[in-house]
């Protein structure tokens, strides 16, 4: 399952996750300002900006990606 970590007013965040639900691709969304947990998480594992994406073979990227986006879909 795709991960999908976000933040409140990101517009990066909304085009993510607009993308991926346009594209059928089935995600969990974490949004870091209602559970900081996850902010400390993606900050240990170098994540300074949102969103980050978690794919399910254990990739991992941050921001509007559309060219990594297209790889799930």
């Amino acid at each position: 399952m795709v991960e999908v970590f976000s933040k409140n007013n990101c517009i990066q965040c909304k085009m993510t996750k607009k993308f991926l639900k346009q594209h059928n691709v089935d995600f969990v969304e974490h949004n870091i300002d209602e559970q900081p947990q996850f902010a400390n998480q993606l900050k240990a594992e170098g994540f300074l900006a949102a969103p980050v994406v978690k794919t399910p073979n254990g990739d991992a990227f941050s921001g509007f990606r559309p060219d990594k986006l297209k790889q799930l879909a």
